[in-house]
């Protein structure tokens, strides 16, 4: 009997040691679950947010919000140092100034914003894009020009997210028209902008089922209420879209891709605030998804 009561404060300890364990375990299998579910999607701001400041503004807006990602568009004038061009109109030694900064700031551009009406614009754009590390780019793509664009995409070794504006400033409105363009070219997927489908009277969760299977990247914003074109975006969460629902279909599509909030309407000073507010919102969102 002395023996095995001798034995009690050994077997007490190696019990509480392996419920601790387990416990920890546990914690961290519940913790980990909902980003391990969704590994693959990839938070980011898109350049248009910060559209009325200069580009070493605009990096330093959002590298203080800690996002990592960034989709860039070339009509972002670049900065005082470099005359405050365009980026699309610098020169290659403009675009690696314009490119050491946001190394410098430890941002990852693996998208970019274009556009053109002719071929050889898409072309140089595709090639700006390249120079930056994308992997793919976002635009609207001239109804005449589908052929061309989907070569040059695949030329480049890039595909395109057809974006959406709405009725009246896009023949890519509704998720159908993406589709009409996607079909026969291999190189061309979607871009489903949340905030913009809701001015032409289309529910973004009903475009985001429409669009299974192409959906490259998402434009995370909202808005206050549909069939208004004139309205402004508001801030995420507080709109029509509806978000949790969103999330849940793209995690059983398998969705893997970017996620950029994007505001069009400013807020004053910038619009960093509204920025982290959406950044704590969509982990509250998808940290609810089982």
């Amino acid at each position: 009997m002395k023996s095995i009561l001798n034995l009690i404060p050994a077997l007490l300890i190696t019990f509480l040691l392996f419920t601790s364990c387990k416990k920890k375990e546990a914690e961290q299998q519940i913790a980990i679950a909902p980003a391990d579910s969704m590994k693959h999607w990839k938070l980011g701001v898109a350049f248009w947010t910060f559209h009325t400041f200069s580009l070493p503004e605009a990096l330093t807006l959002i590298d203080s919000s800690g996002i990592d990602y960034i989709e860039g568009v070339p009509f972002f004038k670049a900065g005082s140092e470099l005359g405050d061009s365009l980026i699309g109109d610098l020169s290659m030694a403009g675009l690696q100034k314009v490119k050491d900064q946001i190394e410098e700031k430890k941002l990852i551009m693996e998208s970019m914003y274009i556009g053109g009406e002719t071929e050889a614009e898409w072309s140089k754009n595709f090639g700006i894009a390249k120079f930056f590390g994308a992997k793919y780019v976002t635009g609207e793509p001239p109804l005449h020009l589908w052929d061309e664009i989907d070569s040059l995409a695949g030329a480049y070794g890039m595909k395109v997210a057809i974006h959406d504006h709405w009725k009246g400033t896009s023949k890519y409105w509704h998720p159908d028209s993406v589709l009409a363009a996607i079909e026969g070219h291999p190189n061309f997927g979607a871009c489903a902008d949340l905030g913009h489908w809701p001015k032409s009277g289309v529910n973004p969760l009903e475009g985001v089922k429409k669009l299974e299977g192409h959906i490259i990247n998402i434009h995370l914003k909202d808005i206050a209420e549909y069939n208004n074109p004139e309205i402004k975006d508001v801030r995420v969460g507080t709109g029509v879209v509806e978000f949790p629902a969103i999330f849940a279909e793209l995690k059983r599509q398998n969705f893997a891709g970017h996620i950029y909030i994007e505001r069009d309407a400013e807020t004053k000073p910038s619009n960093l605030p509204s920025v982290m507010e959406t950044i704590t919102y969509y982990y509250n969102e998808i940290g609810k998804l089982k």
